[in-house]
């Protein structure tokens, strides 16, 4: 049978023309300002869409459920950790820090990584010390900057064999797990020591709740300039 096309149908008073063409329209996207919307992949079901894992702004649990045994956080360092010193090509400083972390070198930083816990040095050429006033205005805006979940716990002074150092402690996200995708709330402690024009920023992280006060003061407690 011929095909015939399908006249304009009155609709609450409101007329609409339409074509037929074997039975079947075509798809068609159409673009909102930068924005695109793409067709349907079925009748009343919207394109698949891709998202990140979600973000936990929360600590993890240190309890068990229903008033179970205590569960220690994922990023505790255990106490029969070792520690050795390293000391950049460059020199500048040395530092205690685990032994068999992984180590990532840039041309002024080091990182050492475990699972979930990080130390990292920066160094950068600075005129004047740095105050908790200058760190407030400067450090922290830029921190909050580039970190997810951001809380300032607070910016004093504190004193080490190397000197008197600005401490800026704050908890962030933490990097994305890389097989699960997951993400935790971190513990984040900033220590910059300050020599003669060289500004070194020691930087300690791990999942919140976690017990590292001995092992990120003994980190710190070794930082020494050379």
């Amino acid at each position: 049978m011929a095909l015939r096309a399908i006249c304009a149908v009155l609709l609450s008073g409101t007329v609409a023309a339409c074509s037929s063409s074997g039975g079947h329209s075509a798809a068609s996207t159409s673009t909102v300002g930068d924005a695109t919307t793409r067709p349907s992949t079925a009748a009343g079901t919207a394109a698949p869409t891709t998202t990140a894992p979600p973000v936990s702004c929360t600590a993890p649990a240190t309890t068990g459920s229903a008033g179970g045994p205590e569960v220690n956080p994922p990023g505790d360092i255990p106490d029969n950790q070792a520690f050795v010193t390293y000391q950049p090509p460059a020199g500048h400083y040395a530092v205690k820090v685990p032994e068999g972390w992984a180590r990532t070198v840039a041309p002024t930083s080091v990182s050492f990584t475990d699972k979930l816990n990080t130390v990292r040095v920066d160094v950068a050429d600075a005129v004047r010390a740095p105050t908790p006033a200058s760190a407030t205005a400067r450090e922290v805006p830029a921190i909050a900057g580039r970190a997810n979940c951001f809380h300032l716990v607070d910016v004093t002074t504190v004193t080490r064999p190397a000197g008197t150092a600005v401490r800026i402690r704050y908890q962030a996200a933490g990097p994305a797990d890389q097989v699960t995708g997951r993400v935790l709330l971190d513990d984040v402690e900033r220590y910059e020591f300050w020599r003669a024009g060289t500004q070194a920023s020691l930087t300690l992280s791990g999942p919140a709740g976690s017990d590292n006060v001995d092992p990120w003061r003994l980190v710190t407690t070794s930082f020494a300039w050379r």
